[in-house]
């Protein structure tokens, strides 16, 4: 009893996902709910949701038959004939191994939609790409140094040094937390940013050099504030840091499939919550 009503659980948040993912976050599909037909006879309904759109009201009931063998033809009935005294309601019957043949028929005839959820099979992945294999080359740039080119004749105009005095300066900090400012001290590119877009041909190299060139940059400097820079110089190797093979395995993520039973259209729900 306990497994039945995990699968029933289980068809109702996979209904509910279904509903969200078309844009229907108002409605709730919910669990073992009791309604009552035109015969006074109380009915329990395992998944049941309904909607009201343009002053009509549609609802929906699902049976579930967690079996371990295919649906027979009495089953069905069975529920055309709660259907059948409920009234103008939508009959949907999951089951996770199929029906006979006279179930379809049956179903087909009297409009009742026949649906297989469960955990996919081999046979569910024809037509589909079951396993993604990707090869990971890691290509990095090794920074061996940066320097930064003065603008002189800006600094000889704008910074005052004491007679003898050189022009020193430091930076520092986190490569993140260093930037390239504009005039008005916009943030042009920080040293994380320079380091990363280095150009390089995928493949390892070494002595490269590269230069990073600025009409309007600066940089902040400890003692002297804002100086405008013409360049960054680049020294660095490209290095391939490792060979790895990603398999992605369609039949570990995904969580269960819904099959339609006359028609055989498979949707998949993936456990991340992507529906295909």
């Amino acid at each position: 009893m306990k497994k039945d009503i995990e699968y029933e659980k289980f068809t109702q948040e996979i209904y509910q996902s279904l509903i969200n993912v078309q844009g229907l976050t108002t409605i709730e599909v919910k669990h073992n709910i009791k309604i009552k037909g035109r015969s006074g006879q109380e009915h329990q309904i395992d998944v049941y949701w309904e909607y009201v759109i343009a002053e009509i009201r549609h609802k929906v009931a699902i049976e579930c038959k967690n079996y371990n063998s295919v649906v027979s033809v009495g089953k069905v009935r069975d529920f055309y004939g709660v259907l059948a005294d409920i009234g103008n309601i939508n009959g949907i019957m999951v089951t996770k191994e199929g029906y006979q043949k006279g179930s379809k028929e049956f179903a087909k005839h009297y409009g009742i939609n026949l649906k297989e959820l469960r955990e996919p099979k081999d046979d569910d992945w024809k037509g589909r790409i079951k396993t993604i294999v990707v090869n990971m080359e890691m290509v990095l740039p090794k920074i061996k140094s940066r320097f930064i080119i003065v603008d002189e004749e800006w600094v000889r105009a704008n910074i005052k040094l004491p007679e003898n005095e050189t022009f020193n300066y430091s930076i520092g900090g986190m490569a993140d937390e260093l930037w390239v400012l504009d005039s008005n001290e916009n943030r042009l590119k920080n040293f994380n940013q320079l380091d990363q877009e280095l150009p390089q041909n995928w493949k390892a190299e070494k002595d490269l050099e590269h230069f990073y060139n600025f009409d309007d940059g600066y940089i902040k400097v400890e003692k002297f504030g804002k100086i405008k820079i013409k360049s960054i110089q680049y020294r660095y190797d490209v290095n391939i840091s490792f060979d790895e093979e990603l398999i992605i395995n369609g039949q570990k993520i995904a969580k269960a499939i819904l099959k339609d039973a006359l028609t055989g259209e498979i949707k998949f729900f993936n456990k991340d919550g992507t529906i295909k």
